[in-house]
C-alpha cells in the first residue's frame, strides 16, 4: 500500500546534503534553461523559496509544545502505517454498508493500490528527498515514530489517506467530510511526528485524490454506473 517503506530504528541524518523537490526542481531549470530568460529566473526563485517555506513549516511545526496532541498524532499515524486504518473502514463499509458500500470498499482498496504503485515505482524515484533531520530540528521523542526507510518525497501516508477518501466519497458521499478530515489528520500527523515535511504530505494528497478520481473513472466506464 501505499505507505512508507521499511522503517529503521530511531534515528535521524544530518541536514547536509539532503535532496530538496524545491531546489532540486531549480537546480534542473538552471541546468536546462536560458540564463537570460527573465520567466525562468522567476520560476527558479519560486521553487527555492518554495523549498525554504517547506523546512521553515516543518521547522516551526518541531518547536511548539503540543503535549496534549502528541500522542494522538502517534497514534493515528500508526495506525495508518500499511493502510491499516483504511482496510480497516474499508471492511466495515463491505459488512456494514450493503452493495453500495462494498462498492465503496472495492473503489477505496483499488484506489489505494493505484496510487501505491504510482508513489512507490514513480514519484519516490525521481525525487529522491531525504527524510528531515529530527533530531536537529527539535522533535520531541514522545511524538515520534520509527523513521522509514524509504525516500521522504512524497509521503505515501497522505497519499493513501487521500485516494481512499476521495474513492469512497464517491459512492458514500455522506462519509465524504468525515473521511477527509481523517485524511488531512493523517497528513497532518506524518509532520507532526517529524517524518515529512509538509509540502511531502500535501503533493502526496493531490496524488491520491487525483489517482482516485481516475480510478473511479476506468470503474465507473467498467460498471456503466
Amino acid at each position: 500500500m501505499a505507505t512508507e517503506g521499511a522503517d529503521q530504528p530511531l534515528a535521524d541524518e544530518p541536514q547536509v546534503g539532503r535532496t530538496v523537490a524545491g531546489d532540486w526542481l531549480a537546480d534542473q531549470l538552471d541546468r536546462l534553461a536560458a540564463p537570460g530568460l527573465p520567466q525562468r529566473q522567476q520560476l527558479e526563485a519560486a521553487l527555492r523559496q518554495f523549498a525554504a517555506l517547506d523546512r521553515a513549516v516543518y521547522q516551526t511545526i518541531a518547536t511548539v509544545s503540543t503535549p496534549a496532541l502528541d500522542v494522538a498524532f502517534r497514534r493515528l499515524s500508526r495506525a495508518a502505517d500499511k493502510s491499516k486504518l483504511w482496510l480497516a473502514i474499508a471492511a466495515g463499509l463491505a459488512i456494514v454498508g450493503g452493495p453500495t458500500g462494498r462498492r465503496a470498499a472495492v473503489r477505496g482498496v483499488l484506489s489505494i493500490g493505484a496510487t501505491s504503485a504510482f508513489v512507490n515505482l514513480g514519484v519516490k524515484s525521481l525525487w529522491p528527498r531525504r527524510r528531515p533531520d529530527r533530531a536537529g530540528a527539535g522533535v520531541p521523542d514522545e511524538r515520534q515514530v520509527k523513521m522509514p526507510g524509504s525516500t521522504s518525497f512524497p509521503s505515501g501516508h497522505s497519499a493513501s489517506a487521500f485516494a481512499f477518501s476521495t474513492a469512497v466519497g464517491h459512492d458514500l458521499p455522506a462519509l465524504a467530510l468525515g473521511l477527509n478530515f481523517l485524511a488531512a489528520a493523517v497528513a497532518y500527523s506524518r509532520i507532526h511526528t517529524g517524518v515529512h515535511y509538509p509540502g511531502d504530505t500535501v503533493v502526496g494528497s493531490v496524488i491520491g485524490a487525483s489517482t482516485a478520481t481516475v480510478v473511479s473513472a476506468v470503474m465507473d466506464g467498467f460498471t456503466g454506473s
